[in-house]
């Protein structure tokens, strides 16, 4: 009986090993927590083509918009955990939705981390109307008239809300935040003279920029942004700690084989490595961010914490 059951027990063993070298076996579904058109589902796409080339199986994308992409964490969550269901984790599901509001999902134990795929900076923007050529011309501005100086957002609590607080914090300043439903409808007012200023992820204020739409000061992150390089950091601008961005990565539900994460890991990896590959984020002003799991899973749960601190130091709440 006991060497019957070992039998039993090693063939099931190799059955799961040969299940999980055999991954993918069928389509995976990656969910999209936006609608399509958007940043997340964008990076979707071009990461599950490029995916569904290399393992020789479909990655489908599946848009779950809804509640600030809580919808589609928590449908992540709740999936098998057989590498069949992935999820664009990205900094709204994964640090400021946990950092301002209770979501029907733990952000860090309800996740597999699998691979981060890369970033985009901030950009503070201003109306070109505004007098003001340069970030500390901006401060002085909006401590001498701050019933003169209000902001979009794209809603309480979202990575542009909380960034300029952090920055108003830290520069000494009150401005009123004005949300919208989206940063498009925030840029829409900022160029007709609702709003003073805007802090976008760079992919979102890029165009108005080039098209001199809205006038530039400063950009998060640890070094100038290739595509605007007259544009400084706010670390050369005398601000330390703002190098947050726009960054999305790819989880999949708690407890996922670990064959299948490290497959996964290495593939985004390699792709992250390829010039061309490089080349088409760049395009989207997306900076690769390879990493490991582990890697992967500090990164979000030092996120969480820094914006969960910059939420309770300005009061800030998303309910």
């Amino acid at each position: 009986m006991q060497r019957r059951a070992l039998l039993l027990f090693a063939s099931l063993a190799a059955s799961a090993a040969r299940a999980q070298s055999a991954y993918p076996a069928r389509p995976v579904r990656v969910i999209a927590p936006q609608a399509p058109g958007g940043g997340v589902d964008l990076v979707g796409r071009i990461v599950a083509d490029r995916l569904g080339k290399a393992l020789g199986q479909g990655f489908v994308i599946d848009n779950q918009a809804g509640a600030g992409g809580s919808i589609a964490a928590q449908q992540a969550a709740r999936a098998a955990p057989d590498g069949y269901t992935l999820m664009i984790g990205y900094v709204a599901t994964h640090a400021t939705n946990p950092a301002v509001r209770k979501v029907p999902y733990d952000a860090l134990r309800d996740f597999t981390p699998i691979a981060m795929i890369g970033g985009t900076p901030n950009l503070l923007v201003c109306r070109p109307s505004l007098p003001v050529g340069n970030l500390a011309e901006f401060v002085a501005y909006a401590k001498a008239q701050p019933e003169k100086v209000n902001y979009g957002t794209s809603g309480k609590g979202t990575l542009n809300h909380l960034v300029m607080e952090q920055f108003k914090n830290a520069a000494g300043f009150q401005s009123l935040s004005v949300p919208y439903r989206s940063i498009g409808q925030a840029f829409t007012d900022l160029i007709g003279g609702q709003v003073q200023a805007i802090f976008p992820g760079l992919a979102a204020g890029l165009p108005h920029v080039r098209s001199g739409a809205v006038r530039p000061l400063a950009v998060t992150g640890a070094r100038r942004h290739p595509l605007l390089p007259d544009v400084p950091t706010f670390n050369e601008s005398g601000y330390a700690g703002f190098e947050g961005v726009t960054w999305y990565g790819i989880v999949g539900p708690a407890r996922l084989p670990a064959a299948v994460t490290r497959l996964l890991n290495e593939e985004i990896n390699r792709l992250l490595a390829q010039p061309d590959f490089r080349e088409r984020l760049s395009s989207e002003a997306l900076e690769p961010m390879p990493m490991s799991p582990a890697q992967f899973g500090d990164y979000m749960a030092a996120e969480i914490a820094h914006w969960t601190a910059v939420a309770q130091a300005n009061n800030v709440t998303g309910d």
